[in-house]
């Protein structure tokens, strides 16, 4: 396995990636099948722990993932899948689902940095600002001006949370048009998985090349060396979760948390009887 693996999903900064070339079914750079990939989906998911508890531990850095994708993309699944077993303390996730009118009344970044994570802490958010140059755009909410000004904020707000000593790694989990047909099928056939069903999810379906163009836009735009984008095949769950543990655990590695050394006095000391 390549040293860097993550780097096959990796956007260069400032590049336009190609979705429609993307293979949405890919399994490239896997360990193994699908057994042996959920096998490392393990052992990764293990490392994460212990690399969470060391960042906890650490309190003066924190880590930001970005998860955002097509309805029925995965995202829920993705986070269920890659944090099971992790201590949930020092980590939190946010979903921002539309503004309310006090968020509305506030400029669009208002609401997310209150959700941005505290030192120690890991934060996921399940959608997120980059709803603001996505689906507004798509529907024309706001002027074009005003949408496309807001790549350079968002650049400028990231830049300020890795100055602050908050890594940021964002992902797009890129589904194929027909898995999202597949998806929003088994909503309405299973029992168990029709509350998820929506039938917005079946309008918006019908903008998704615009979505499409949205998401190759706003990830040119906004892909940095201190705010990278990933783009991962996600029709293969057990792919998609091996892939954002991988990603997870380079970043988490390259940041190199450490346990903080005993106070003066403690080492050695022994607690009488």
């Amino acid at each position: 396995m390549p040293k860097h693996p993550s780097r096959r999903w990796r956007v260069p900064a400032r590049t336009a990636p190609d979705l429609s070339a993307v293979d949405t079914r890919s399994t490239a750079g896997a360990p193994g099948d699908k057994g042996a990939t959920k096998a490392a989906c393990d052992t990764l998911r293990g490392r994460l722990t212990e690399l969470q508890a060391a960042l906890y531990a650490e309190g003066s850095r924190s880590l930001l993932i970005v998860l955002q994708a097509m309805d029925a993309g995965g995202k829920d699944g993705t986070i269920r899948a890659v944090f099971a077993g992790v201590n949930p303390q020092g980590v939190r996730v946010a979903s921002f689902k539309a503004p309310t009118a006090n968020e509305l009344a506030h400029d669009f970044l208002w609401r997310v940095h209150a959700q941005t994570p505290a030192d120690g802490e890991i934060a996921v958010f399940n959608r997120s600002h980059y709803e603001d140059v996505l689906i507004t755009r798509v529907h024309a909410l706001v002027p074009e001006a005003v949408w496309r000004a807001r790549y350079r904020r968002i650049r400028a707000f990231e830049e300020l949370l890795h100055g602050e000593g908050t890594e940021i790694v964002k992902i797009m989990l890129h589904i194929s048009r027909d898995e999202q047909r597949e998806r929003l099928q088994e909503r309405i056939d299973d029992p168990a998985k029709r509350w998820k069903f929506n039938e917005a999810d079946l309008a918006e379906r019908r903008h998704w090349d615009d979505y499409q163009a949205a998401f190759t836009d706003a990830i040119a735009a906004t892909s940095t060396t201190a705010a990278p984008w990933y783009v991962i095949p996600g029709d293969r769950n057990w792919y998609r979760n091996w892939a954002v543990l991988t990603v997870l655990v380079e970043t988490l590695e390259r940041m190199d948390p450490q346990f903080p050394p005993a106070p003066d006095g403690v080492e050695g000391l022994k607690i009488p009887a």
